[in-house]
């Protein structure tokens, strides 16, 4: 897996912190991920869903009194299989390693729970392949991966990219 050492220079800059979503993060995420699923890169989540789901999100800030400008999810969807979901940093601030830092956040986070294999649907393939995701046929994930795709506007002709890290 690749690691933000072995990134270019303009994609390894990001110093700020990432640290476990709080329930007082609830409304910056949620904008964030509104902007994201307004241009149709990614599903949108209720306010009732980010509650539910707060402990599996992240939040990247410059620092600790900053408002938050990225946000990822690592989601166990099964036993040993986890996804990485809702990888978002606001246009201003990308480019400069905050995503990646995010997505080796929830590597590591799969790794220390055990997970052995994480998967992602993403419009970004070549971003996910730097950290070792392949390409795979959604079909080859449990049906229990598409509980949140009948709530997509693009259901059921998901235009996605499945891509699958096995550790």
């Amino acid at each position: 897996m690749e690691t933000s050492a072995d990134l270019s220079l303009e994609e390894s800059m990001a110093t700020g912190l990432i640290r476990k979503a709080r329930i007082a993060d609830i409304n910056a995420i949620r904008k964030i991920l509104q902007l994201f699923a307004a241009k149709g890169e990614l599903l949108a989540r209720t306010m009732a869903e980010l509650y539910s789901l707060v402990r599996d999100y992240y939040v990247y800030q410059e620092d600790h009194n900053s408002p938050v400008i990225g946000v990822s999810a690592l989601h166990v969807c099964w036993e040993a299989l986890g996804e990485v979901r809702s990888v978002a940093v606001l246009e201003q601030y990308q480019r400069r390693g905050v995503g990646a830092r995010l997505v080796e956040t929830c590597l590591s986070e799969a790794i220390t729970l055990g997970l052995e294999r994480v998967f992602v649907l993403t419009y970004r393939p070549d971003f996910f392949a730097r950290f070792g995701f392949e390409v795979v046929d959604k079909n080859i994930l449990p049906h229990i991966v598409w509980a949140d795709c009948v709530r997509c506007p693009k259901f059921p002709e998901c235009d996605e990219i499945a891509m699958l890290l096995k550790f």
